[in-house]
């Protein structure tokens, strides 16, 4: 049923045709996560839901926004991606996240927390100055409604003085389970009738920035939904409305409802990982320094355990937090909780650090506080694409006084830097990517701002690598070189900054070559560049161009824009004779 399905065959549907659509929609995205790697219990959650939005309302004319984005597998099954559903999250293939180039009923790209209200305001405020008519919604999970943004959204609900229709989808979950008041507070409105009067009472907060309550609903009853948003839609004619269901996370799978968090989002082909993540090194060492040191805390924003800080969150409970999906909230708490002599480690994906840039410069640099930053997922990710591609951490914050920048070359390295980060008592950022492969022999004790020698070339050429992958790049590179007979010198550049002056000073090479997961532009190279501008140096700079990744593998996106040891090799040899 779902192949070449139009709006309009769906709207004619019995209950009975659509019950079984929704379970095709299951075995469909089921089948093709397990094969492509996606974000499967999110999406198993919201069939019902999503399929009944698309029978009460007239999409494209109406707008559905998704906060985040990662439950919109359905709604692409729906809106004529059938064909291509099967490259979802492939390179050329279509996003796992909604993209307004793809289709028309994307109105909105996301892959962020807590946009949907604010960009759902904006597109009704732009159809009122029109005089147009259409709907517009937005679907926000629970984990989402800990996001500050979406109070600052609320409150200019009166201010703009216009209608829409927000979908609370409550499944107690964001990644990890939903923290905090607000989690609390849903719990409290979605007790059963016994509890009507103080369901009641509780619900008036919503009255007060404006809109309309409505809840709670079971979210996986198809019938319940399609009359509720039957309901609902005359009535956002006249005012702004929350409809609060439940739903389901990993509906119909046991697998996934036992337990959503693990298959939230999982590998391709569902295959055990076979490589050693950084984050486990994070999870152990900190455990295992706070052991000795009780001024150690660890701060997350709704990822205990994909930051691998599971083991420390259990036996150090009194020093972690997890704040829910606050960025800068996480922030700020760092810093205060240094200024009263803790050594706070916030630990973040690279996507997600961007939302606290203005509390890095301000609460952490500007204090010059020892807040240490571990940035995971560092450098292209791959299958989720533009918006969590984490390519331009090192260009936001090498600008900022106070802040010294570290990047590991393998995991032995990681270990040791954050074994020095407890006696660095200023701000310091790891950042580093999800897998750790390849280890390049012994460590050096870390000093800060010193790079070290790993191979001695014929005083030609010098590649500056920085970070696993720009390493493993660099040898591949001299691999294929020494056929050639040419040798190169390689450097782990192990501080972005402070550069190792001392070391680029004494640099005899003509050729230096940078080589970073990163954008150029204000990253690496660039400031490399900065240091030998008016030289007679030649420089050639590996990294991402002046543009947003979409998705494909780690291995994919690199080669295609060069940032490989093929790329360095043929450079090299194409310069031979100057």
């Amino acid at each position: 049923m779902l192949k070449n399905i139009t709006e309009a065959q769906l709207k004619n549907m019995t209950l009975k045709e659509l019950i079984a659509l929704c379970e095709e929609a299951r075995e469909v995205i089921t089948k093709t996560v397990l094969n492509n790697g996606g974000h499967l219990s999110s999406n198993l959650g919201t069939v019902e839901l999503t399929v009944a939005l698309h029978y009460v309302f007239d999409f494209p004319e109406d707008k559905l926004i998704f906060d985040v984005g990662h439950q919109c597998y359905t709604h692409k099954l729906l809106t004529g991606r059938y064909d291509k559903f099967n490259t979802i999250r492939q390179k050329d293939g279509i996003s796992g996240f909604p993209k307004r180039e793809e289709s028309l009923f994307d109105c909105y790209d996301t892959g962020h927390a807590g946009t949907s209200v604010s960009a759902a305001l904006g597109i009704a405020k732009a159809r009122d100055i029109k005089g147009e008519k259409f709907n517009v919604i937005a679907l926000i999970g629970d984990g989402s409604f800990n996001n500050g943004l979406i109070y600052e959204a609320f409150n200019s609900l009166r201010l703009l003085n216009t209608n829409v229709l927000l979908i609370l989808n409550d499944n107690g979950m964001s990644i990890a389970p939903t923290v905090g008041s607000m989690h609390e507070y849903l719990e409290i409105l979605s007790e059963d009738m016994q509890h009507k009067s103080k369901v009641d009472r509780h619900a008036k907060i919503f009255e007060r920035f404006g809109f309309g309550y409505d809840g709670v609903y079971d979210g996986n009853d198809l019938e319940v939904m399609i009359n509720k948003l039957t309901e609902v839609r005359e009535r956002i004619k006249k005012e702004s409305v929350i409809l609060h269901v439940l739903t389901k996370k990993g509906k119909g799978y046991s697998f996934c409802e036992d337990d959503p968090e693990s298959t939230h989002g999982i590998a391709k082909n569902n295959q055990p990982v076979q490589f050693n993540e950084y984050s486990h090194v994070l999870g152990k060492t900190l455990t295992r320094l706070a052991a000795k040191n009780d001024r150690i805390v660890a701060v997350t924003a709704a990822m205990t355990s994909s930051l691998g800080l599971s083991e420390f969150f259990e036996k150090y409970p009194d020093r972690s937090v997890d704040v829910g999906i606050c960025e800068e909230h996480a922030t700020i708490l760092c810093a205060s909780m240094a200024t009263e002599g803790m050594k706070p480690y916030y630990a973040v994906y690279s996507t997600f650090l961007q939302r606290s840039f203005d509390e890095i410069v301000i609460d952490i640099c500007e204090q010059n506080l020892p807040v240490t930053l571990c940035i995971d997922r560092a450098g292209v990710s791959g299958a989720d694409g533009e918006t969590h591609q984490g390519v331009f951490d090192l260009s936001f914050l090498s600008f900022i006084p106070n802040l010294t920048i570290a990047v590991p070359k393998d995991l032995n390295e990681f270990e040791k830097m954050i074994e020095f980060s407890e006696g660095f008592n200023a701000p310091l950022a790891i950042r580093y990517p999800r897998e750790g492969k390849r280890f390049f022999g012994a460590c050096e004790k870390i000093a800060c701002g010193k790079w070290e020698k790993l191979a001695e070339g014929d005083g030609k050429y010098a590649i500056l690598a920085c970070g696993e992958r720009a390493v493993t790049q660099a040898f591949a590179a001299a691999e294929e070189l020494k056929a050639q007979g040419v040798s190169v010198t390689i450097i782990n550049a192990r501080f972005v900054k402070p550069l190792d002056t001392e070391m680029l000073g004494g640099l005899q090479e003509k050729f230096i070559l940078t080589v970073e997961d990163n954008m150029l532009a204000g990253g690496f190279g660039s400031i490399v560049n900065g240091y030998f501008i008016g030289g007679n140096k030649i420089l050639k700079n590996f990294a991402y161009a002046d543009e947003f990744i979409p998705q494909g593998s780690v291995s994919e996106l690199m080669q295609e824009r060069n940032l490989s040891g093929r790329a360095i090799a043929e450079f090299i040899k194409s310069n031979e004779n100057r």
